[in-house]
């Protein structure tokens, strides 16, 4: 069967080229995305950065640990508290100290002045020594107007400058006496250590040049701080676990990768086989009559799916292997993981490729194989182009039943949980169900949708619509095996990125529907705080209620097991907060909120309002609150709110203005922007401050959408390309017979265009309907989360992805029609296959 499978394919090799390409690119991305993720597992561990010149640093504790029957677990603290100033006086008994204090600032147009690429910060000019700045011009500050500055890439600031800096105290013109080089973690404004104190009081942590064992005797017990030495300093590292965070967002999105791989590289190899055994029936017939048997007959496809197998995985792990350090390269360039991170020398993802490659071959062929072997020898004599009993009971039921589970698995997401439904882990596996349903039931569908499509092009002049539509019905094999792979393009595109839009626009929706405010002023990244002269400057002004939060954070202890930790909310009063906002509240009332209490939303283990629930602060503290009220649980938005006093360390960053009915707001919108401009910040309406902050994807969300759409896309061509050319090959007697009746070459291919195009039509109608149940499933569960928001259909996208398909499929039907139609026709009608 080898021999006669090997030969087979050298005569029939453009029926598997296809295969291979699809099977070998499959491969080399799974090998591609298996070389990357195992790159993350053996990621080196990034050392101190900012402390590294430091013998000891010491600040509060960062993590609160709690003991469970499985152990010890811990979680992060976001506002850990500060050093105290007696206890940074008692450390300088111990050794030399330099206090360290970190605050925001800002400096317009930064990164053309001084080259910053990432916010930038304050910091005390006494702690340089144990950091790795040094003076590369000028010199240290002496007094309160005078600063240094990292200097990146591209800047143009030279000591001697003058530069406006926004500080918390507002923004202020400074001499730039010294530069240092950016250390590539920070861009820094550094200030005298008198200053700095004068505009950040806090003190964010100590150095001290002394024996680690002595600061910590020093420290005692229950202190509440922590004494960093040695590796542990990497913890008083701006974004110390940033590079754990990255890691994080490669593994997802090289999961999903290989994830979206895997299944369309069976899709398609499957389709592909499926189609060339159906192309074939006459050959299958032929051995049938020359004596083989249906077992022999299925073991020659399973050889030639073998031999394409093996080649294919080896070519694709080659490709893999060269493929892979430059995403690698591409990631770390675009920040979507580490600077340093690379491709190591580990062998075990190209065994997994390998393999995996070879199994979805045999598996792609397991369907094709038995309706091999079910080929009867009277076959050999059907000249019939018209295909009957495309549909099997079997294919029929396994269609019906992978459509309702499909379907199942979304009603049970509803009800149980409506949140789910939106969550990116759910709609980006959800719609493969109902792909493979489609896909399953594509021949049943084809030839009536065809006909439904082509009714008003039948009609018109001219025979190439009339003609166009019957042959696409009678040839329902060739008509499915084309639509399959559009049908998951067009699916996947539409469900994928009108998903995240529809939730996108919600989230803008929902921040619409709950802001009273008429002004919202933020600073724009997490953990900066606005200028205090800012907010003294809104509250002055007359007939506005101001409201002012923090962002912080509580965590938990669920179930005597874990600690989960959730965003919060810090502002000054419930009343405030009511009086800017209409946050979904479904018991309890806001205004209840005060010191001694806690509002949650439903997915909080206890809700019942007035229970009390021990929580640990940001900084650490543990704390008995009591429900004040319960909010619905939204796009997942609506967090935790507490008091300015449960949020110790946490500078405020944003603040919701609310202008009261017979205030002059003329005269109260130049108040507020003047006092913007003063502090350098600005000053927004409502609805601009959301049109800018809704809707947002993270960029890795977006990159890794577009990686898909793109895997998706290369398969369709692929497909496209390999099942068009076979089908035309095989129809060159038909060609034949349009011309021997007076057709020219131009309308023979006008036929073939138009009839491409159709089906692709077809499959993008079907893949329409896949998206629409999946964009559906997601608008009732908004609904029951009772967010009121449209659907978001990517038209743009679809557009482009059909637009796409309909290029290929034309190229691929068109180019070996022209090469047939060189001959003469009586030649082409003398043919056999």
């Amino acid at each position: 069967m080898l021999s006669l499978a090997l030969r087979g394919m050298r005569t029939r090799w453009v029926t598997f080229v296809g295969s291979f390409v699809a099977l070998a690119l499959g491969v080399g991305l799974i090998a591609t995305t298996g070389l990357a993720l195992a790159a993350t597992f053996d990621a080196p561990e990034r050392g101190t950065e900012r402390f590294a010149e430091a013998r000891v640093v010491v600040q509060g504790t960062d993590e609160v640990k709690a003991d469970t029957p499985i152990g010890v677990r811990t979680s992060t603290l976001t506002n850990p508290r500060a050093v105290p100033e007696k206890l940074a006086a008692e450390l300088a008994t111990v050794g030399p100290v330099a206090e360290d204090r970190t605050f925001p600032v800002s400096v317009p147009d930064a990164d053309r002045r001084v080259g910053a690429d990432t916010a930038l910060v304050g910091h005390s000019w006494a702690v340089a020594a144990a950091t790795p700045y040094r003076l590369t011009s000028g010199r240290a500050p002496t007094s309160p107007g005078e600063v240094v500055v990292t200097t990146g890439p591209g800047a143009q600031v030279r000591a001697g400058d003058r530069i406006q800096v926004v500080t918390p105290e507002g923004a202020g013109t400074r001499t730039v006496v010294g530069t240092v080089p950016a250390a590539g973690f920070e861009s820094a404004v550094f200030f005298t250590a008198a200053e700095a104190a004068r505009l950040s009081p806090r003190i964010d942590r100590v150095t001290v040049d002394a024996d680690p064992a002595a600061v910590r005797a020093a420290l005692g017990t229950g202190s509440g701080m922590t004494v960093l030495a040695g590796d542990d300093r990497r913890r008083a590292d701006p974004d110390p676990d940033r590079d754990k965070e990255a890691l994080v967002s490669v593994n997802a999105l090289l999961g999903t990768a290989a994830g979206i791989t895997a299944f369309v590289s069976v899709f398609v190899v499957a389709s592909t086989f499926t189609f060339a055994v159906a192309q074939r029936r006459r050959e299958f017939g032929l051995l049938r009559m020359a004596g083989a048997t249906p077992g022999q007959v299925r073991r020659m496809v399973y050889a030639e799916a073998l031999v394409i197998g093996v080649l294919a995985s080896g070519a694709g792990c080659w490709l893999g292997r060269w493929a892979a350090p430059r995403l690698a390269s591409w990631m770390s360039g675009e920040g979507l993981a580490p600077t340093w991170f690379r491709i190591g020398e580990q062998a075990w993802p190209l065994h997994v490729a390998f393999w995996t490659g070879l199994t979805v071959a045999l598996c792609g062929v397991v369907v094709a194989s038995f309706r091999a072997g079910r080929t009867g020898p009277t076959a050999a004599l059907r000249e019939s182009a018209v295909d009957s009993g495309t549909m099997p009971w079997s294919r029929l039921l396994v269609a019906a039943a992978v459509l309702l589970t499909g379907l199942g698995l979304l009603v049970m997401a509803l009800v149980d949980n409506p949140g789910d439904v939106l969550k990116r882990k759910t709609y980006i596996t959800q719609p493969m169900l109902l792909i493979v349903a489609m896909a399953l039931l594509a021949p049943l569908l084809v030839r009536p949708l065809t006909r439904l499509l082509t009714w008003l092009p039948a009609r018109l002049p001219g025979a190439v619509g009339m003609l166009a539509r019957e042959n696409a019905a009678a040839g329902v094999r060739r008509t499915a095996a084309v639509a399959a792979p559009v049908i998951i393009t067009v699916a996947l595109a539409c469900s994928l990125m009108g998903t995240t839009a529809t939730i996108n626009e919600a989230k803008a929706s929902e921040a619409r529907t709950q802001t009273r405010a008429d002004y919202v002023v933020s600073s724009g990244d997490a953990g900066r705080a606005l200028p205090d002269g800012f907010v003294r400057a809104a509250r002055d002004v007359p007939g506005v209620t101001v409201s002012t939060s923090r962002s912080t954070g509580v965590t938990v202890l669920e179930e005597g097991t874990a600690l989960v930790r959730s965003e919060a909310r810090a502002v000054d009063s419930g009343t405030e907060l009511s009086g800017v906002s209409r946050l979904p509240v479904v018991a309890g009332k806001l205004a209840d909120l005060d010191d001694d209490s806690i509002v949650v939303n439903e997915e909080w283990l206890t809700t019942r309002v007035g229970d009390r629930v021990p929580v640990w602060l940001g900084d650490g503290r543990k704390v008995n609150l009591r429900i004040a009220a319960v909010l619905g649980i939204g796009t997942g938005n609506n967090g935790v709110y507490l008091t300015a006093r449960n949020a110790a360390g946490a500078g405020v960053d944003r603040v919701d203005i609310k202008v009261a009915a017979g205030a002059d707001r003329a005269a109260v919108d130049r108040r507020l922007r003047a006092a913007g401009e003063a502090s350098g910040v600005e000053v927004l309406g409502a609805g601009q401050w959301i049109d800018e902050h809704y809707p947002r994807s993270s960029e890795s969300t977006r990159l890794g959408l577009l990686m898909i759409l793109a895997i998706a896309l290369v398969y369709t061509g692929i497909a496209l390309a390999n099942t068009l050319v076979m089908a035309t090959t095989d129809r060159v007697r038909d060609l034949a017979a349009l011309r021997l009746t007076g057709a020219t070459k131009t309308q023979v291919l006008r036929l073939v265009a138009v009839e491409s195009v159709m089906v692709v039509v077809v499959g993008a109608v079907l893949g329409a309907a896949v998206s629409a149940v999946n964009l559906l499933g997601v608008r009732t569960a908004l609904g029951l989360l009772d967010v009121r928001s449209a659907i978001v259909v990517p038209w743009p996208t679809v557009g482009a992805v059909v637009a796409a398909s309909a290029l290929l499929a034309v190229l691929a039907a068109t180019l070996p029609a022209s090469f047939a139609l060189r001959t003469r026709p009586v030649e082409l009608a003398g043919m056999r296959e």
